[in-house]
């Protein structure tokens, strides 16, 4: 069959079923529930939605909400333009990252031209909307992480790893100040996609990013790097919650929620039921014909059936909105036109998410210009939405010229709508929005009262700016919070309090054993557990005394506890250390989530010596491709040379076609048994080589199969590998190689690939 016929009958099917209209209602359009409403002219589901671009007030009618809640503009154009992501100061000054450049036709034309902003965003008037707005920073090459710190901005923009802090020292709202906190003299590699994203300031006092293998310390005005030996996770969007915990996501793995199991510096740990298949299935109320995915992407009645662009979540903390939200799980799908809610559920100290709704989802909408890449707990304890408010959604690398979304965009005209953007709050009926902080013009003292704050904002920003101050006259204070005491709240402060001022001690260097002992002892298991995490100073000095402490936590109630204690422990060299540990892991033999903890943290010890991509493979599929390694540069370099793109002799044509980059490597596994087995002859991809590939059979299974293994682990393509959702494997087994031999005993002459159905 001509190819090009067929791609063509390809094309033209799939734009017959993203166009026609749906007769039947699928259980996707039957499934709200009397939870959930909206505007009165918000249908349940909008079988040919108009992407036309909306006013402000039009897409504020476009949404469906669960009942009470109701959106709120808080920023549009012309005063912001293709937002991202949003930081506010210590006085709820908000800082605007812009991408103006980002996707302005269906090729990305002038994409890398620096010409981005950062804009400062203020409510005078205290009315929820943004009143007053200057440049902060201009001429920016597409702006992706910032942070507030103090009275300084902290920005890294795409294609560099580079960290500098701007600052306005004259009062006008424009940066006049700029100084370098981490430069990597090398460009970033990857389209802006696969860039990092986050700087999120944890419960540890640790900042965090998504991508690069590393986290940051500010201290004394400056960054300090500290490495994550197995690799840090996610893409756009990171967040943490109450206790520390922190989540990412990774949309091209279709994975809407990754890495919250436990904390990066002690490895990467994922389990395939964190979420079910029930979970990843998004639920929009309008078609969604503009998927990167193709048909496969689709239900029949042309919505989105799976996340594939998940990003920009957070972890609701705020005091503005019903108590039943805070804590819960929130990811935007742009794609989709929704925001996620999830319930975090706890079993034995492993975390699984659940959708909060019956095939439906918190916040859905009929714009079909509505792209939510971001969500935040702001000052007002209320939830923040960042829409960039574009029609396309997707990099240039997935709309050239002969791909399934690019005449999607170019039939609806989504290409054309660019230059707008939306900052959404949404509020809940009868809930007022709390006041405005001015915690930079504050002192240490006022601050140290927040940290007991009920809304999550507060407390955070107030730890940080109590750290960055630096100021130990507060650490009376903060003892008497961390002890439970009244003190300067004149009330007995919460649990979460009492962590912030832990930490805030611990970010003051002001933490000692005495302090350590309440927390191992409290009735709280986040306290106890946070004991447990702040010792490990005292652990990497190999302190006995702690160690002997830490013991009579073994048989803790909480899991969440006992997890940390092996977690903490790798951190020690002592004997004593190893030995509680293997007591932690012998009384908890059933535990899932020790388990995977302590195989996280061997993990960690192999990437340190083995580097990051063998480091993560199990110990036997690591042996088995060393293996085959050795056998591969011993023989099979000769000719398809040693980083499997082949060989030229003498200036001439190859004489063995490239493995690198080769499609059979990462199909089925029998084929390629097959051809190593028997050899191969006869043109290959159309192309005509000198010698025939030779039978390999007067080897050893074992051998064929490590081979293999190597070949197609080094060459091919396996996404997810190593780990919980890897698709398929690239190992090869003797049993494996076996069963294909005895299928085809008797065979004397190469394979052709028209024989192998290629």
């Amino acid at each position: 069959m001509n190819n090009t016929f067929w791609k063509a009958g390809l094309l033209a099917f799939s734009l017959l079923v993203v166009t026609c209209k749906v007769s039947n209602p699928t259980s996707q359009q039957t499934a709200q529930t009397a939870g959930s409403e909206a505007t009165p002219d918000v249908p349940a589901f909008t079988d040919n939605p108009s992407p036309a671009h909306l006013t402000p007030e039009q897409s504020l009618r476009s949404f469906r909400l669960p009942k009470g809640y109701r959106m709120e503009l808080v920023a549009s154009e012309p005063m912001i333009r293709e937002p991202v992501a949003i930081a506010w100061d210590g006085n709820a000054r908000m800082y605007v990252a812009e991408m103006n450049t980002y996707m302005q036709d269906v090729d990305g034309s002038g994409e890398h031209d620096p010409v981005c902003r950062i804009m400062r965003l203020e409510d005078t008037d205290n009315d929820g909307k943004m009143d007053k707005s200057s440049v902060f920073l201009d001429k920016l090459l597409l702006p992706r992480l910032i942070l507030c710190v103090d009275h300084e901005l902290l920005v890294n923009e795409t294609d560099t790893y580079n960290i500098y802090s701007y600052k306005d020292t004259n009062g006008d709202g424009v940066a006049d100040a700029k100084k370098p906190l981490f430069t990597v003299p090398r460009k970033a590699p990857g389209n802006l996609e696969h860039q990092r994203s986050g700087l999120d300031w944890n419960l540890d006092n640790w900042i965090y990013v998504t991508v690069d293998p590393i986290r940051f310390r500010y201290k004394n005005g400056a960054l300090q790097v500290d490495s994550l030996p197995n690799g840090s996770n996610g893409q756009w969007g990171l967040t943490h919650d109450n206790y520390g915990r922190l989540f990412f996501s990774r949309a091209g793995g279709e994975i809407p929620a990754s890495g919250f199991q436990i904390n990066p510096t002690y490895g990467a740990l994922e389990f395939p039921d964190q979420y079910s298949e029930e979970f990843a299935a998004v639920w929009p109320i309008i078609k969604t014909p503009d998927i990167q995915g193709g048909l496969k992407r689709l239900r029949p009645d042309s919505t989105l059936n799976h996340f594939t662009a998940g990003c920009g979540q957070s972890i609701f903390r705020g005091d503005r909105l019903p108590a039943d939200l805070v804590g819960d799980y929130l990811i935007s799908e742009p794609v989709a036109r929704i925001i996620r809610r999830a319930k975090m559920i706890n079993k034995d100290g492993k975390t699984t998410l659940e959708n909060a709704y019956h095939q439906q989802e918190f916040i859905a909408s009929t714009d079909m210009n509505f792209r939510a890449v971001n969500t935040y707990t702001g000052p007002d304890g209320c939830l923040y939405i960042v829409d960039m408010n574009r029609g396309i959604i997707q990099e240039s690398q997935w709309t050239p010229e002969g791909s399934y979304l690019r005449p999607q965009i170019k039939r609806l005209g989504l290409d054309r709508n660019v230059q707008h953007g939306r900052i959404y709050r949404l509020v809940f009926e009868g809930m007022k929005p709390g006041p405005k902080p001015r915690m930079l013009d504050e002192p240490a003292a006022k601050l140290v009262t927040y940290l007991d704050h009920p809304n999550g904002w507060w407390r955070d920003n107030a730890q940080k700016q109590l750290v960055v101050l630096g100021d130990r006259s507060v650490v009376p204070a903060l003892r008497e919070i961390a002890l439970g005491k009244p003190g300067p709240l004149g009330k007995k402060p919460t649990t979460l309090g009492r962590l912030h001022a832990f930490w805030t001690l611990e970010g003051l260097d002001a933490v000692d054993k005495d302090l350590l002992e309440v927390a191992l002892k409290d009735e709280d298991p986040q306290l106890r557990r946070a004991g447990v995490w702040l010792s490990e100073p005292y652990l990497r000095k190999n302190d006995e005394p702690m160690i002997e402490r830490l013991a009579a936590l073994k048989a803790d109630p909480s899991y969440d506890v006992r997890t940390q204690l092996v977690l903490s422990l790798s951190r020690s060299s002592s004997p004593k250390a190893a030995a509680l540990t293997r007591d932690l892991l012998g009384l908890n033999s059933g535990n899932e989530m020790l388990a995977g903890a302590w195989k996280s943290l061997q993990k960690s010890e192999d990437v340190k010596k083995y580097g990051l991509r063998l480091g993560r493979l199990d110990e036997a599929d690591r042996t088995t491709i060393l293996a085959g390694a050795a056998g591969f540069k011993t023989i099979c370099a000769t000719c398809h040379g040693p980083d499997g793109k082949g060989l030229a002799v003498g200036g001439s044509s190859m004489v063995a076609p490239p493995l690198a980059g080769s499609k059979r490597l990462s199909g089925e596994k029998e084929m390629v048994i097959k051809i190593l087995l028997h050899g191969l002859s006869g043109p290959i991809d159309e192309k005509t080589y000198p010698d025939v590939m030779p039978s390999m059979a007067a080897n050893d299974d074992a051998w064929i199969a490590s081979v293999l293994s190597y070949i197609r682990y080094e060459f091919g393509t396996f996404r997810g590998y190593p780990g919980p959702n890897a698709r398929a494997t690239p190992i090869v087994t003797a049993a494996d190689v076996k069963k294909i031999r005895d299928q085809t005993t008797g065979r004397s002459k190469a394979w052709t690939l028209a024989e192998l159905g290629q």
